[in-house]
């Protein structure tokens, strides 16, 4: 019988029976069903659930919390063990973005060590972000499913399930990945359903996602709650790769996970959200909802009681928790892990390149301009000897410290391995994307090199760039084209820069990152970048 329900449901998944046993790998088999042992006493079954958010292969990175040493994973494996430990049972969750734009100690081996980490550490159930997608989806299912080609000699893929159900491939129009999973806690089932934003190409590079569908994400949700409200399931979690935030007291909670709370189904309890790296613990229209920052500096400790008779949860209570270094001991075995890649990468992320004067960060003034984001389009620039360079807000990861600078602090400032592309655009053309850094649900304001411009927040959508300027002072001409450099990302109107595809006599140069090596290198030393007046918000 068990045979049968399998054969039924991997049928409805438009999977074969190769493409089931790759799932059975990774701990996906049978009718989604796993099972966690309980032993705790009393009416109500207790259930803790451990999230995590935006990981991004943050093995070795220290950040700072009001100045305090943050994350870090043997730091972050030590807090929630030591949070399991004092549970009966425990479910280890993550809501996406778990790898890319990753430091070089995970990127250079493909992100497997990420994904060994999250194997060691035993998670249960875990669904995709926009960034899981940045090497292309058949790279995603490679890194899940185990295979080559792989940085390992024997690479197992993931231990446990990912599961996303508004993903569909064009091709068979079922879902890429299982769309829910079923936990038992001693014979009381827990439903997961996962979810990513449906705005996800117009995040990612239109050649990563490409053959795929991102359907609505409350019409996904409410379909599969269905479902398993038809296989008596009634606690059901939803892991969302969706943004939201809120105020340390609940109150305020924006952003598009709170949207989609109001629409989805009332069965559903909790719904665990990502992408936006904000603090968020809120709940609304009856919905626990929760997000733990970003880059393993936080968790998300969501208690819960289930009614064995019911088999609904009738208590939730949720603690965002930040993982401090002080007073606390590193996992040892991960900590070993972290040192067994540093050697292997050592070598080319050492690289010596150039000492900065003081920190050049990415931090940008009211105007929307960055030391970091004019070096690096310089850098761009220069590479390509063309009029302009742009570079998107979103493609710069992190700051350069002041001090040594070494290749692997360039890597994780530009960690998309995106190549530079030289394209002729008109004037009229280059003001056209200027004015759409204003979208519907976000401002993005493009770092560039080569002009000056002034922009009114006053002014409607589309009428916001004012006086567009050339170095020698004169402005920029609307008939004339000009030669641009962007990076491969914004070259396939990524980022809703839709303008860049339309870019003519393009040539492909070197990486971004190869790129910026050779511009420090050729800067007298100790090098600097400073906010220069590029961009000026005049309102």
């Amino acid at each position: 019988m068990k045979v049968l329900i399998s054969l039924i449901l991997f049928s409805f998944l438009g999977m074969s029976l190769g493409e089931k046993n790759q799932w059975d790998r990774q701990g996906l088999s049978e009718d989604y069903h796993g099972h966690i042992e309980d032993r705790s006493e009393g009416p109500y079954k207790r259930v803790q659930l451990l999230g995590i958010n935006d990981f991004h292969g943050q093995l070795n990175v220290t950040r700072q919390i009001n100045g305090r040493p943050a994350g870090r994973a043997d730091y972050l494996a030590a807090y929630l063990r030591q949070r399991a430990a004092e549970n009966e049972n425990t479910i280890l969750l993550h809501t996406g973005d778990m790898i890319g734009a990753s430091p070089p100690v995970s990127a250079l081996l493909k992100d497997e060590p990420t994904i060994e980490f999250l194997n060691k550490m035993g998670f249960d159930i875990g669904t995709i972000g926009n960034h899981e997608f940045d090497r292309g989806w058949d790279q995603l299912l490679r890194l899940l499913t185990g295979g080559s080609p792989s940085a390992a000699k024997s690479y197992p893929g993931s231990r446990f399930p990912w599961i996303a159900a508004n993903v569909i491939s064009q091709n068979s129009g079922k879902p890429i990945l299982p769309p829910y999973k079923i936990l038992y806690v001693s014979g009381v089932p827990i439903g997961f359903i996962g979810v990513i934003m449906k705005q996800t190409p117009s995040l990612s590079a239109p050649n990563s996602v490409k053959g795929l569908t991102f359907t609505d994400e409350a019409e996904a949700i409410n379909s599969y709650t269905r479902e398993l409200k038809k296989q008596g399931v009634r606690a059901i979690v939803v892991l969302a790769h969706v943004p939201g935030k809120s105020k340390p007291n609940g109150e305020l909670a924006t952003g598009q996970l709170i949207e989609l709370a109001h629409q989805a189904d009332d069965e559903v309890d909790i719904m665990f959200g990502g992408h936006s790296h904000a603090y968020l613990n809120s709940v609304v229209d009856g919905k626990l909802l929760v997000q733990a920052y970003s880059y393993g500096t936080a968790f998300s400790d969501v208690d819960i009681e289930i009614d064995p008779r019911t088999k609904d949860i009738v208590r939730k209570h949720a603690e965002i928790v930040n993982v401090l270094q002080e007073n606390t001991q590193p996992a040892s075995d991960i900590t070993r892990m972290i040192e067994h890649y540093e050697m292997k990468v050592e070598p080319t992320v050492n690289r010596y390149i150039g000492t900065a004067a003081f920190p050049i960060t990415s931090a940008r003034n009211r105007s929307g301009e960055s030391a970091l984001g004019n070096l690096i389009a310089d850098s761009e620039q220069a590479a390509m000897n063309t009029d302009f360079a742009f570079i998107n807000p979103g493609g710069i990861r992190a700051d350069i410290d002041a001090g040594r600078v070494t290749w692997g602090n360039l890597y994780v400032v530009l960690p998309f391995s995106n190549q530079l592309v030289k394209m002729n655009l008109t004037g009229s053309q280059i003001r056209e994307i200027l004015n759409q850094q204003w979208q519907p649900d976000t401002t993005r304001i493009l770092q560039i090199s080569g002009f000056t411009y002034s922009w009114d927040d006053r002014q409607p959508a589309g009428s916001k760039i004012q006086e567009i300027y050339l170095p020698n002072g004169t402005m920029l001409d609307p008939d004339k084209k000009y030669s641009v450099t962007v990076n491969t990302y914004l070259a396939d109107g990524g980022d809703n820069f839709t303008v860049f595809k339309s870019g003519i006599s393009r040539v492909t140069g070197p990486m971004d990152i190869d790129a910026l090596e050779k511009y420090i290198q050729q800067l007298p030393q100790p090098f600097s970048s400073a906010i220069n007046g590029r961009i000026k918000r005049i309102d």
